[in-house]
C-alpha cells in the first residue's frame, strides 16, 4: 500500500478511502499486507483525475465498473470506458465554457441584483424555466 501511494502521490489513507469504496481492489498476502494488482496504480490516476474535472466517487466507481476485475484493463478496455464518458465530459466542458464566458454578467439565476444585467432578468424570466442557473446551463429567455 505505501508503495502505490508513493508512486500515486496520495497519502495511504486515501488508498484505504479508495479501497473502502469500491474504487480499487486488493488482495492480503500469508502476513496480511495489502497487494494491489498491477492496473491498480492506473485505476488511482484515473480517480485522481476524474476527481480534479469535478466528477463524483460514484460517477467514478461506475465507470471503473466496466472494467474487468479477472485481468489488467486493456487499452481496448479502458477505451471503451473513455467512449462511455465522452458525451458526459462533453457536457462538463459546455458548462465550464459558458461559465468561463459569462460568469461575469447575468447568469440567469433570477438574483436581480446586478446594476447592468446582460441578459436583463426582467420579472424574474429566468425563474418560469426552473431552478438554477437557466442561462448557464444553456436554457433561453422566453420570447415576449
Amino acid at each position: 500500500m505505501g508503495e502505490l501511494a508513493a508512486r500515486a502521490g496520495l497519502a495511504t489513507s486515501a488508498i484505504r478511502f479508495y479501497e473502502a469504496h469500491g474504487l480499487i481492489t486488493s488482495e492480503r498476502n500469508a502476513a496480511g499486507h495489502r497487494r494491489f494488482h498491477a492496473d491498480a496504480l492506473r485505476r488511482v490516476s484515473f480517480i485522481k483525475v476524474a476527481q480534479r474535472v469535478g466528477l463524483s466517487l460514484s460517477e467514478i466507481r461506475d465507470a471503473l465498473a466496466t472494467l474487468p476485475d479477472s485481468r489488467t484493463p486493456t487499452r481496448r478496455d479502458w477505451a471503451k470506458l473513455a467512449r462511455g464518458w465522452k458525451p458526459l465530459l462533453d457536457e462538463r466542458i459546455a458548462l465550464l465554457e459558458a461559465m468561463r464566458e459569462k460568469l461575469d454578467g447575468c447568469i440567469g439565476c433570477g438574483c436581480l441584483s446586478l446594476d447592468t444585467c446582460a441578459i436583463y432578468n426582467v420579472d424574474d424570466e429566468a425563474a418560469l424555466l426552473g431552478t438554477g442557473p437557466r442561462w448557464l446551463l444553456g436554457d433561453r429567455s422566453p420570447a415576449p
